[in-house]
C-alpha cells in the first residue's frame, strides 16, 4: 500500500496538496520556502524518514565519519529523509553520501541546512533540497543523535509515518494518518482542474469555467 501511495503522491503537484489540506482544515504543512532543490525539475515523494543530529566539536574525523556512514545505512528503502541538523554551518549532503543512499533505494533528501557538490548530485538525478550550499563539511563538526523521532522544520513538526511531496513550488507534509484521504481527494481536484482548462480551451469565458465547476 505506501508504494502505492506514494507513486500516486508523486504523480501530485504541492499546489493541489496545499490547497485540499487548507480546504479539509489541516494545518497547511509547507516547510520554509527558503529550502530549495538543488534540482528545479525534481519531485521527491515518499514516507518521511526523520533525522536529528547536531553541531559537537568534541569528535574526531574517524568519529564523526562513522557516525555519518552509520546514519547512511540506517536509511530504510523507499523513504525520504528529512534532517533537522540544528546547523546553519556545514553541508549535510555531498556526492558519495547522495550516491550511496540513491543506491539503496532512498527518495531523496531535505535537509533544513547545507549541501555541497551540488552539480555532481543533479547530474545523479538524486533529489535534494536544502536551504543553502557550502563546501564546508561535517567532518569532525556534527553528529546525528536520533533517528525516526519527530523533528521540527520551521513550523512543522514532522512525526514518523508523515508523508512528504517536494517540487519546485515547495515542500509540503501530509500527516500519515491522513495522507491516503489528502491523496484522493486532491486526484478528485486535479480532474476537475482538466475539466475546467478543456472548457476554457474550447472557448468558455473563466468566469463560466468557474460557476460550473467551482475551481480555479
Amino acid at each position: 500500500m505506501a508504494v502505492n501511495l506514494t507513486e500516486r503522491l508523486e504523480s501530485c503537484y504541492t499546489g493541489a496538496v496545499f490547497d485540499v489540506m487548507w480546504d479539509l482544515g489541516f494545518p497547511d504543512g509547507l516547510l520554509p520556502r527558503e529550502l530549495k532543490s538543488l534540482d528545479p525539475e525534481k519531485t521527491v515523494a515518499g514516507p518521511v524518514f526523520p533525522v536529528l543530529g547536531r553541531p559537537d566539536s568534541s569528535l574526531t574525523p574517524d568519529e564523526s565519519l562513522l557516525r555519518w556512514t552509520e546514519f547512511l545505512g540506517t536509511v530504510p528503502a523507499g523513504h525520504v529523509v528529512a534532517c533537522q541538523p540544528q546547523d546553519d554551518d556545514r553541508a549535510l549532503m555531498g556526492e558519495l553520501s547522495a550516491e550511496n543512499l540513491q543506491f539503496r533505494g532512498v527518495r531523496g533528501y531535505i535537509v533544513d541546512g547545507g549541501c555541497r557538490d551540488g552539480s555532481f548530485i543533479k547530474a545523479l538525478g538524486f533529489p535534494v533540497f536544502c536551504r543553502f550550499t557550502t563546501p564546508r563539511d561535517i567532518v569532525a563538526a556534527w553528529t546525528p543523535e536520533a533517528y525516526n523521532v519527530p523533528i521540527q522544520i520551521g513550523e512543522v513538526t514532522i512525526h514518523p509515518g508523515d508523508y512528504i511531496l517536494g517540487d519546485q513550488d515547495g515542500i509540503v507534509i501530509l500527516p500519515g494518518t491522513q495522507a491516503e484521504a489528502i491523496v484522493n481527494r486532491v486526484e478528485v481536484v486535479v480532474q476537475t482542474e482538466n475539466l475546467v482548462r478543456k472548457a476554457i480551451l474550447e472557448g468558455m469565458p473563466p468566469k463560466e469555467a468557474y460557476l460550473q465547476y467551482r475551481k480555479f
